[in-house]
C-alpha cells in the first residue's frame, strides 16, 4: 500500500515504554488468573452480564479461554501496527516536516487503546472468574460507564494537549 508518506521509526519516549510494558503486564496477569483460577470453576460459568451486572448468559468454562486469546492477538495486533505510522489514518496531509510528530501522537493513542483493551479483558475476566466462585463486586455496575468515559476522553484529552504543545 502507497501512501506516499514518509516512513520514519518513532523513537520511544519513557511514557510509550510505561504504556508497553502495563499493557504487556495485564496481559500476562490475565493469562496467569485464567490458567490459575481454570481448575477451580464449575463447568458452566456466567458469559455475559447485564446493564445491572446481573448475569444473563452462560457458558461452557472452557469458553474462558477466548478472552485471553483475543487479548494475545489484539495485543501483538496494535503492537505491530505501531511499527507502521505512516499507515495509520491521518486528519491531516503528513509531510517531513511534521511527520514525526503525528506519528508519535497516533502511535501513542494506539498504546493508551491497548492499555484499556488489556484492562478490559483483565476485568472481564476477573468478573467471570469471580461471579463462578460465587463472589460478586458489583464491578460491572460502574466498569462500563468508567472504561467508556476514560477511553473516549482520554485520546482526546491528549490530542488537545499535544496540539496545544506544538503551536
Amino acid at each position: 500500500m502507497k501512501t506516499g508518506r514518509p516512513k520514519i521509526k518513532v523513537p520511544l519516549e519513557g511514557l510509550d515504554i510505561v504504556l508497553d510494558i502495563l499493557s504487556a503486564t495485564i496481559l500476562v496477569l490475565l493469562i496467569a488468573y485464567t490458567i490459575i483460577s481454570y481448575s477451580e470453576l464449575p463447568d458452566t460459568i456466567p458469559s455475559h452480564f447485564n446493564i445491572k451486572g446481573e448475569v444473563d448468559g452462560y457458558s461452557n468454562k472452557s469458553m474462558l479461554w477466548l478472552l485471553p486469546a483475543f487479548a494475545i492477538v489484539l495485543f501483538f495486533g496494535l503492537y505491530i501496527m505501531n511499527k507502521f505510522p505512516h499507515l495509520h489514518n491521518y486528519m491531516v496531509n503528513i509531510t517531513e516536516e511534521n511527520a514525526l510528530k503525528n506519528y508519535r501522537l497516533s502511535t501513542r493513542i494506539v498504546r493508551f487503546a491497548n492499555l484499556f483493551a488489556m484492562f478490559i479483558f483483565g476485568v472481564i475476566a476477573f468478573s467471570i472468574v469471580e461471579t463462578s466462585k460465587g463472589n460478586t463486586s458489583n464491578i460491572e455496575i460502574w466498569f462500563l460507564p468508567l472504561v467508556i468515559g476514560i477511553s473516549i476522553t482520554l485520546p482526546i484529552i491528549i490530542f488537545i494537549y499535544q496540539k496545544n504543545i506544538n503551536k
